[in-house]
């Protein structure tokens, strides 16, 4: 046995093996970004290295742009019409409709539960007749275009196992999130952006905390988690040359580091290393594909008009509506936005005021230029948050002034595009939008739809994983056919 030969065996170790068993799916996900371009779209997903060579049957979307309103926005007050709780104002909530459900601990201790109905105008709009509140003047523009889930329900009663839950499937911590999920199986359809994109935005009332493990990777590869953009300067953190340091000697350190990680990845075969050559290499694509995306001065007044003023201001959540637009126009494959403060327990009539003029004509302006520009057919808008409010009062209630807590059983969600049918409203809630009483929709059904507009079956998405194989879905959900063309 020649000493060469010696040398190499004793490198090779039980983790080193196990390490070196895994090389493939590092290589695809590689792929995702060292992808070769292709005018076969048949054969253009496993060129581009992503898991699937090609989706499991025809997706109607190619792109997502998912508003998250964290806090929790009340059904109630914004579509979910209910005028039976106008005639019981102030009466408490019938034991017969609770049904000893579960509480949090705000309200919890209350003594009665006061019904609270909205003191917001009502009226039906579009060929639809669908219920809009007054909130959302612009949203009731473009309800031909939406389809409403109102029979929306989960399991979790909290912002953080809620939001979680949504965003990866699992209440607990630690699942790759639904962007990540869609990296992996997908691909890149842009190797200058990245896959999944983040932007963040807040409203003025005490906004619930977010987490960057909202949009990981979980325990896929890390080069799947998501990217946030940043309003100022740097849209993305560390994406510029230090001082003093040229684009060219930036490549010739690329280089070398890539040369030296391939070193090593023969020696050990962790498809981490790969990640980091993948991310290298983008943030190198970035320093470029980043400025001219994210610069808006090229788009014209009529835009700012569209989507309002506030979209001039970097950070604010109509800029990052119009981004959004940006990115999808860029083949960037997932987008997630994220707006904080909806969380009204107490002072909602001026708090949920407040959040809907942040929102509100930016969100319908992202529908309606989508439309207009062509993309709006293949792109999957959705709008709503991680639950919805209860139809009683948290604390007092006065003639102005009402504030409602927590509600899992039932709420209101919205989607566009993307293959799903406009101008229709699912599901239906009791007389107290307390529970659900026809075509209930659970979280893990509504992200099956999700993937399955995209041409996943979310049963077949699976990641192996300390010994079990792992899905978004987890063990349940179900495809809601009836929303989709």
């Amino acid at each position: 046995m020649s000493e060469i030969y010696s040398e190499h065996l004793h490198r090779i170790n039980r983790r080193h093996f196990l390490s070196k068993a895994s090389l493939g799916i590092g290589s695809l996900a590689l792929g995702s970004l060292f992808g070769c371009n292709t005018s076969n779209k048949n054969t253009m997903l496993s060129e581009t290295g992503a898991l699937l060579k090609a989706p499991h049957f025809a997706p109607k979307a190619k792109r997502i742009i998912y508003l998250f309103q964290s806090g929790g926005p009340s059904q109630i007050d914004l579509f979910d019409y209910k005028p039976l709780l106008m005639k019981m104002r102030g009466e408490d909530l019938p034991d017969s409709i609770r049904q000893g459900q579960r509480l949090t601990g705000m309200t919890a201790g209350q003594s009665s539960f006061p019904l609270a109905p909205a003191i917001f105008d009502f009226k039906r709009y579009g060929q639809s007749g669908t219920w809009v509140s007054e909130l959302m003047p612009h949203t009731a523009k473009v309800v031909d275009d939406l389809c409403f889930i109102k029979s929306m329900h989960t399991e979790a009663i909290n912002h953080d196992p809620a939001i979680t839950f949504f965003q990866t499937g699992s209440q607990q911590a630690g699942r790759p999130s639904m962007g990540s999920w869609l990296s992996y199986g997908l691909g890149s359809m842009n190797e200058s952006l990245p896959t999944f994109s983040v932007l963040l935005s807040r409203g003025a009332q005490r906004p619930q905390p977010i987490y960057s493990r909202l949009w990981g990777n979980g325990f896929l590869a890390s080069l799947h988690q998501g990217v946030q953009f940043r309003s100022g300067k740097d849209p993305v953190l560390y994406l510029q040359n230090p001082s003093g340091i040229t684009s060219a000697s930036r490549r010739q350190v690329l280089d070398v580091l890539s040369e030296m990680n391939d070193i090593r990845m023969d020696e050990f075969g962790d498809p981490e290393i790969q990640s980091r050559i993948a991310q290298y290499e983008m943030a190198y694509k970035m320093q470029t594909s980043v400025p001219e995306a994210t610069d808006l001065s090229d788009e014209p007044d009529e835009v700012f008009e569209l989507y309002g003023e506030e979209a001039r201001k970097p950070g604010t959540y109509a800029a990052n509506c119009l981004l959004a637009r940006r990115m999808a126009e860029r083949d960037v494959k997932f987008v997630q936005l994220y707006h904080l403060g909806w969380d009204q327990h107490t002072d909602l009539p001026k708090e949920l005021t407040s959040q809907c003029r942040d929102t509100d004509q930016a969100s319908a302006a992202l529908v309606t230029d989508l439309k207009r520009r062509g993309l709006l057919d293949d792109t999957l808008v959705i709008w709503g948050g991680e639950f919805g409010r209860t139809n009683y009062s948290q604390g007092r209630l006065t003639e102005t002034n009402y504030g409602r807590d927590h509600h899992p059983r039932c709420f209101t969600v919205w989607m566009a595009g993307g293959g799903v049918k406009p101008g229709i409203s699912y599901g239906e809630t009791d007389d107290f939008s307390y529970n659900i009483v026809k075509d209930p929709v659970h979280v893990h059904d509504f992200q099956a739809t999700i993937l399955h507009q995209m041409g996943i079956d979310h049963e077949r998405l699976t990641f192996k994983h300390q010994g079990r194989r792992y899905r978004l879905t987890d063990v349940h959900g179900h495809v809601v056919k009836d929303v989709l063309i």
